[in-house]
């Protein structure tokens, strides 16, 4: 239901199937669905087409739909804009499942492509300004964008709104590039034809995370733990911010902390599982951060904690420091 592995190793425990996987493969052929069944739609959300493909099998999706309302938000706005003739830019991975989900709602009433970074959006400008042509656009950006779009026509008017789960920084950063775009082609006092403001479509629960994380690269310590799903958007971004000051180490649970010595860790750049020896600094006090993504349950970051300090034999007990809060 969500990218954390602990998580969905509970519902599958709890006998929950899985239809498909993060990156769409199919687990259960869709003939075997039968309207009897309950399915339970992710916190991603999912795309129209899946949509309409239980609802001709008759399974009722109503009940269990567990779409976050910060991604059903970012879908209202893109249908918005689709009505006030504008062309939606989606921030995102394009084989997120949170991402296929918005780009199928937003492509129903309006035009919409895909950009994964400011390196992306950058290439997508060179179309919006007319230095590439169209079937530059459809051989580049082949997957990523709706039926029928037309880039010299559906770039006069734009929006940006974004995968939750993306950087919230990035996200505006990406906008606010998209913007000066549109000011160096129709000028700045047109500017408001061209782009619309979407700055409330980003998720909160992100946001503070991030903010947290960005407020944690203000201190000083010997080493960072990120803990979370290797699969989760969320948790990379926060592994990323964290790498650019400290020696971080990805986590999926306690469990990958195998001694004072050993840990078991994902290094995401090189999409890897590595080990590494003698992580934990031997001065004393040693200055220790945790910090997780947004998916991973307050549980799992407990037990992280917990793993580490059983390493600290003189550390203050957890319950003495909580009474003073």
């Amino acid at each position: 239901m969500i990218h954390n592995p602990e998580v969905n190793r509970d519902l599958q425990d709890r006998g929950i199937r899985f239809i498909m996987d993060t990156d769409g493969t199919q687990l259960i052929p869709w003939e075997r669905i039968q309207a009897s069944d309950v399915v339970i739609i992710p916190a991603f959300g999912t795309t129209r087409e899946i949509e309409e493909l239980l609802k001709d099998k008759g399974v009722n999706i109503e009940p269990y739909n567990t779409t976050c309302p910060f991604v059903e938000k970012v879908w209202n706005r893109a249908a918005k804009l689709g009505k006030d003739n504008f062309t939606v830019i989606i921030h995102g991975k394009p084989k997120h499942e949170e991402t296929r989900a918005t780009f199928s709602h937003s492509a129903q009433g309006a035009p919409s492509v895909i950009v994964r970074d400011m390196d992306d959006a950058i290439e997508l400008s060179n179309f919006i300004l007319g230095h590439k042509t169209k079937d530059e656009f459809y051989q580049q950006y082949q997957g990523k964008y709706s039926m029928g779009f037309q880039p010299d026509i559906h770039f006069q008017r734009i929006g940006v709104v974004n995968q939750t789960t993306m950087l919230a920084t990035e996200t505006a950063s990406i906008a606010e590039f998209f913007k000066e775009v549109m000011i160096r082609k129709y000028g700045a006092e047109n500017i408001h034809q061209h782009f619309a403001d979407t700055r409330d479509t980003l998720c909160y629960a992100t946001n503070d995370n991030q903010d947290s994380t960005l407020e944690l690269l203000k201190l000083d310590a010997d080493v960072a733990v990120v803990v979370g799903g290797y699969n989760s958007s969320n948790t990379s971004h926060i592994v990323a911010l964290c790498e650019t000051k400290f020696h971080t180490f990805f986590i999926s649970s306690d469990s990958e902390i195998i001694s004072r010595e050993e840990i078991h860790h994902f290094d995401y750049p090189a999409k890897t599982n590595r080990v590494t020896y003698s992580f934990l600094p031997e001065k004393a006090p040693a200055r220790i951060i945790v910090t997780s993504g947004a998916s991973c349950p307050d549980t799992v970051v407990d037990r992280v904690i917990l793993r580490i300090l059983s390493f600290f034999p003189n550390t203050r007990p957890v319950e003495e420091v909580m009474a003073g809060f």
